[in-house]
């Protein structure tokens, strides 16, 4: 599981996005015109060319482009999913266009779209089992509400408590070390993973602000 981009605007983004190159020998170009929108499948794309405006043999070039772009959004670089691309128009050069044209500007128009729309960073959340000593509870609980955890379920059986608890896992590195910090060795843990869930608002400004 890792980190990744949602699209969630209700409205689509709209691309109309040109390529043209001339460098005195063979040129390049390429237009792609459609939308973005969400969808419920982590990619879909949809042809809906008609009269030729871009020829038959270029739409999997297109359709390449947009899948390459998808794995680096707009939002920090991280991967893109929940959105579906509609190609409804564009246009060619008999001689300059070609399939590297025409997926080097679907990308292009990719970012174009996705730039109009809201997104939001996705992270990895983890179910999280921690078996402690009883004594131990409060330093545990504590750290693991630090960690952003939300606790589930808490069982205890007299000696030992089961914390079940709801961590995004981009907090658990060097969790086991310091769980047996805090429990002097005697705690354990596993994680298995559960969702996706937007990061705080917080966390994402500052993710954009790294990348």
């Amino acid at each position: 599981m890792t980190t990744r981009q949602f699209f969630q605007s209700k409205q689509a983004g709209h691309f109309d996005y040109t390529l043209r190159k001339q460098t005195g020998g063979p040129g390049q170009y390429a237009r792609v015109i459609g939308y973005v929108e969400a969808c419920d499948e982590n990619f879909i794309f949809e042809n809906r060319i008609t009269g030729g405006t871009i020829p038959t043999e270029f739409i999997k070039s297109c359709e390449q482009g947009f899948r390459d772009a998808t794995s680096a959004g707009v939002l920090a670089g991280y991967p893109v999913v929940g959105v579906k691309v509609v190609l409804t128009g564009g246009d060619f050069h008999p001689n300059d266009s070609n399939d590297r044209a025409f997926r080097f500007a679907a990308c292009q128009a990719f970012y174009q779209g996705m730039g109009t729309v809201d997104a939001v960073i996705i992270e990895p959340i983890m179910d999280v089992r921690v078996t402690i000593p009883n004594d131990c509870i409060g330093s545990v609980q504590g750290d693991l509400m630090k960690r952003r955890g939300m606790l589930q379920n808490m069982n205890s059986d007299g000696k030992e408590t089961e914390l079940t608890v709801q961590v995004p896992l981009s907090e658990m590195f060097g969790y086991a070390t310091q769980l047996r910090s805090l429990t002097s060795g005697k705690g354990n843990f596993s994680m298995t993973p559960n969702n996706y869930q937007p990061v705080p608002a917080h966390v994402q400004a500052a993710l954009i602000a790294k990348a």
